[in-house]
C-alpha cells in the first residue's frame, strides 16, 4: 500500500508555516555534509529541529528549499538516510519512520540498487530525541499448537493487554493476510512485541500501525518478540520453519481446554523439544469449560511430557519464581490462561519479564534469511533473527550461496527491528536488513549473511545423526522427505548407513540436497518431514568435494 500523501502535503504546509521542527533537503552526500566542519554545523541544526519540535523533527528529502518537489534518484536517496541516521546519532536522536514517494508517474516501487530504476523519489522522515535502543535483554518466543487452539488469540492479548472478546478479536492483531482475518486461520508466521520498563508492561495501543511498534521497542528496557506460527495441518512446514529457523529463546505450546491434547500438539511438542528449546504449555480457553475438565486435560499435559521424558510443573501449584527458576531442556511450566478473563496472564507476564535470554551465539556474525523485501528508496530487505555475532549499519558482508554456489559481495546500508531503525544488533534479534549491491529478486529463503572476511563453503551433501518419530514403513536408500535446518526447506535424499530405519530408530545417515547447497554446519539440529513421516536430526560432519 502505498504511503498517504497527505502526510507529504502537511510536512510541506508546515515547512512553509512553522520552519522550526522541518528541514527541507534536495539531497545529503557522505563527500559534502560529513565533511570537517559540515558534521557538526548540521548536528546542531538537526538538534535544533529536534528542540524545536517537542523532541521530534521532520527532514523532507527530494525537495528544493522552498519545498518544491525536485525528486532523487532511489540511491541518491539512500545515500542521503544514511547520512541523516549519521547525523541523528551525532545529535543524540535517531530516525524512527520514513516514508516514500514516487514523484508524478514514477512506479512506487523499483528494483533494489536503483541502477536501470526511474528517478524521483521524495521521502519524510520522523527524527526523534533520544538514543537508538541498545541491545538489552530481548527474548524470542516461538508459539505452537493445533489449530483453533487460541495461540494467536493468546498472543494478541499479551502484546495489548486487551481482553479477548471470545470470538478471537485479538487474533487480528497478528494475523496479516485478508484471507487469514476472514477465515480465523494463520498461513504464515506473524509477529507481535511488547515489552516491560521499571513500573511493567509496555504495550501496543495499536498493532497494526508501524509507529506503535517502534514505541515499544523505544520506550522498553526489556522485549519479548512472539515469532507466531500456523497451527493448522496443511501449513505445518511453516510451523516447522517457524521453529527452527528462528533463533528462538523459548516456546510456548498452547493446549485448548475444551478441546484437550491432539496429534497436532504432541507433533508440535515433538518439534519444540526435539531442538531443545525450553517450553511453556499454555492451557488456554479455561474460560469455556468446569473446573473439573481443566484439571483433566492438565493431567493430560502432564502425561504427554513424561511420556517424552520431560518434567510438568504446573505454575498455579509451585508458584512463578519456582517456574522462572526450573524451566529448562527438562523441566516444562504448565500454566492455565483465558484471553478473554484474562486468567493466567499476569503469570505468564512475569514469566517473560525476568526469564533469562538463552540464544544467540558468541563468534562472527551469521544470519539466516527468512523473508525478503523490496522498499522504495531502499531496496533489497532481507529479514531474519541473527544466529551469532552483531551486525553495524555500513558493515560489508558476503550473501550466499547463490544458485551457482558462489558468495555475493554486500553492504548494510541501515537495520529495522519492528519499524524501529537501529546502528546496530545483535544475536537473537529478528531485524530486517536493507542491503547494497544485490536486488531482492536474487535473495532466497535459507541464505545467510556472513563478514565480508568469512571463507564459507557451499555444503550439497552431510552426514547425520537421526531418529525417526513416525513412518508408516521404513526409511531406505534414496528416502526424499523435506528438510527444515535453519531458514532452508528443501527436497533431500537419504542414504541411510545400515540401509533401512524403522519408526522410533536412530541411526547415521547421508543427507544429500536435491536441487541446491546451502552454508550447514556440523552441530547444527534439523527436522524432516515428507507425508506423515517425520523426524529430528543432528548434523554430525560436512561432506566436501
Amino acid at each position: 500500500m502505498s504511503p498517504d500523501r497527505a502526510v507529504l502535503r502537511r510536512a510541506l504546509e508546515r515547512g512553509e508555516q512553522e520552519g522550526g521542527s522541518v528541514e527541507f533537503k534536495e539531497r545529503l552526500t557522505e563527500d559534502l555534509h560529513l565533511s570537517e566542519g559540515r558534521l557538526e554545523s548540521l548536528t546542531a541544526q538537526l538538534r535544533h529541529r529536534v528542540l524545536s519540535g517537542d523532541g521530534e523533527a521532520t527532514y523532507v528529502v527530494g525537495v528544493t528549499d522552498d519545498g518544491g518537489l525536485a525528486g532523487i534518484a532511489p540511491e541518491e536517496f539512500s545515500e542521503s538516510m544514511d547520512v541523516l541516521s549519521l547525523l541523528a546519532e551525532e545529535a543524540g536522536a535517531h530516525i524512527e519512520d520514513v516514508q516514500t514517494w514516487g514523484t508524478d508517474g514514477v512506479p512506487e516501487t523499483n528494483s533494489a540498487g536503483g541502477g536501470d530504476g526511474p528517478e524521483g523519489i521524495v521521502g519524510v522522515a520522523t527524527v526523534r530525541e533520544g538514543a537508538v535502543l541498545e541491545d538489552d535483554d530481548h527474548i524470542v518466543v516461538g508459539t505452537a499448537g493445533h489449530v483453533d487452539h487460541g495461540k494467536s488469540t493468546l498472543v494478541g492479548s499479551l502484546v495489548t493487554g486487551e481482553a479477548d472478546d471470545g470470538e478471537g478479536n485479538t487474533r487480528g492483531f497478528l494475523d496479516v493476510q485478508p484471507h487469514e482475518v476472514e477465515r480465523g486461520l494463520s498461513a504464515d508466521l506473524s509477529y507481535g512485541v511488547y515489552g516491560f520498563d521499571e513500573d511493567g508492561p509496555v504495550r501496543m495501543d495499536n498493532p497494526h500501525r508501524k509507529s506503535d511498534r517502534a514505541r515499544v521497542v523505544e520506550e522498553s528496557d526489556r522485549l519479548v518478540s512472539f515469532v507466531d506460527t500456523v497451527g493448522h495441518e496443511p501449513w505445518l512446514r511453516t510451523t516447522i520453519r517457524g521453529l527452527v529457523g528462528q533463533k528462538l529463546d523459548y516456546g510456548l505450546l498452547t493446549v485448548a481446554a475444551d478441546d484437550g491434547v491432539t496429534d497436532t500438539t504432541r507433533e508440535h511438542l515433538g518439534i519444540l523439544l526435539a531442538t531443545d528449546l525450553p517450553t511453556i504449555v499454555a492451557i488456554t480457553k479455561v474460560d469455556l469449560v468446569p473446573d473439573e475438565r481443566v484439571t483433566e486435560v492438565e493431567r493430560s499435559v502432564e502425561r504427554a511430557l513424561r511420556d517424552v521424558d520431560k518434567t510438568p510443573l504446573r505454575v498455579e501449584r509451585h508458584g512463578i519464581e519456582a517456574a522462572i527458576e526450573e524451566i529448562s531442556e527438562t523441566v516444562v511450566p504448565v500454566v492455565t490462561t483465558s484471553a478473554v478473563t484474562q486468567a493466567g496472564l499476569d503469570a505468564l507476564d512475569a514469566m517473560f519479564e525476568a526469564l533469562p535470554k538463552t540464544a544467540g551465539e558468541v563468534g562472527e556474525f551469521r544470519m539466516y534469511v527468512d523473508r525478503t523485501y523490496n522498499v522504495q528508496g531502499v531496496g533489497a530487505v532481507a529479514s531474519g533473527t541473527i544466529k551469532s555475532g552483531e551486525v553495524e549499519a555500513g558493515d560489508e558482508l558476503l550473501l550466499g550461496p547463490m544458485q551457482d554456489g558462489t558468495f555475493r559481495e554486500v553492504e548494510v546500508r541501515s537495520i529495522e527491528m519492528h519499524y524501529y531503525r537501529v546502528d546496530e544488533a545483535k544475536a537473537g534479534r529478528i531485524v530486517g536488513i536493507a542491503l547494497k549491491g544485490v536486488r531482492e529478486a536474487d535473495i532466497e529463503r535459507g541464505m545467510v549473511l556472513l563478514p565480508r572476511d568469512a571463507d564459507p563453503t557451499p555444503v550439497r551433501e552431510f552426514e547425520a545423526e537421526v531418529m525417526v518419530l513416525n513412518h508408516p514403513t521404513r526409511i531406505g536408500d534414496g528416502y526424499e522427505p523435506v528438510v527444515h535446518l535453519e531458514t532452508v526447506s528443501e527436497a533431500a535424499a537419504f542414504h541411510p548407513e545400515d540401509g533401512q530405519l524403522l519408526p522410533g530408530d536412530a541411526g547415521e545417515t547421508t543427507v544429500e540436497f536435491k536441487f541446491r547447497s546451502y552454508l550447514v554446519e556440523e552441530g547444527q539440529k534439523f527436522v524432516f518431514r515428507e507425508g506423515r513421516s517425520k523426524g529430528v536430526g543432528t548434523v554430525t560432519d560436512i561432506v566436501t568435494d
